[in-house]
């Protein structure tokens, strides 16, 4: 008997080694969404639930023979990228990548969740000039938005400026996060022409980590699964809810959101 494979997404990201964020979380949330995940290492961070005590970058040629390995035999129908850390990684991901005929989800990750950086500021550029112009989606949280463009979202009404500045810089779509903002949490999608606000309920809950690598991994499942891009976005917001309100304690500080909450009885 022969067993169907199921569509397949590559996460190129650091490791998280406390579980919560990075290729850790990506490889949970495909799990979660019915696809095969695979993965590209591009750094190692020392991490836990109190923040990043340091992280290791891996070679360019050891990142960029991955992504060969991977691409050359398997292939993907959906590539998310997460913490790439330095110029020459974010260069190399994008020259693979400019190069594969498959949907690209960027999370253009600058600091963690406890506010540590995971990107040397002399590769903000680099990011601009080259990753963003391989992105099908790109899912900037509103400190992002600033560190890319120089605009600064301070309620709804800049979500429309913000989404227009990176798109300028040359992806497809920007899903401008706005859960950072005060009252009920705000998204806007937008590919210039076509713009959808996407709401969700805010949870009273602390234990958050790896929402933005989680969001990210959903929406490229989605698109390798047949979903266009707005649905898939809202697909995948719904998961991350979901997600957000069943987020756990672990250790001393930030726990992580629940990557298995439907497994676990949770209801969407």
């Amino acid at each position: 008997m022969t067993v169907p494979s199921p569509p397949r997404v590559l996460t190129v990201a650091g490791s998280d080694s406390g579980g919560g964020a990075g290729i850790q979380a990506d490889l949970k949330t495909m799990l979660a969404l019915g696809v095969h995940g695979m993965s590209v290492i591009a750094a190692v961070t020392a991490q836990n639930s109190l923040g990043v005590q340091g992280y290791w970058e891996l070679p360019p040629e050891a990142v960029r023979a991955q992504l060969g390995s991977v691409l050359g035999d398997i292939g993907a129908q959906a590539i998310k990228t997460g913490m790439l850390a330095s110029p020459v990684l974010v260069e190399t991901v994008a020259e693979v990548l400019s190069g594969v005929d498959a949907p690209v989800v960027v999370d253009p990750v600058g600091v963690s969740k406890h506010g540590d950086a995971l990107l040397a500021p002399e590769a903000v550029d680099t990011v601009k000039s080259k990753l963003l112009r391989v992105a099908t989606v790109v899912t900037p949280n509103l400190w992002e938005v600033a560190q890319l463009t120089g605009v600064k979202v301070e309620d709804e009404k800049d979500l429309p400026r913000a989404a227009e500045a990176v798109l300028e810089l040359g992806p497809a779509w920007a899903l401008i996060k706005g859960g950072h903002l005060p009252g009920a949490p705000v998204d806007l999608l937008t590919d210039g022409t076509r713009e959808f606000r996407l709401t969700a309920e805010r949870h009273d809950n602390r234990h958050t980590h790896g929402t933005g690598c989680t969001l990210a991994s959903a929406i490229a499942s989605h698109l390798a699964l047949g979903e266009d891009v707005p649905s898939a976005v809202e697909k995948a917001k719904a998961y991350v809810t979901g997600a957000i309100a069943r987020g756990f304690p672990l250790g001393a500080g930030i726990g992580p959101v629940d990557h298995a909450w439907r497994w676990r009885g949770g209801q969407e």
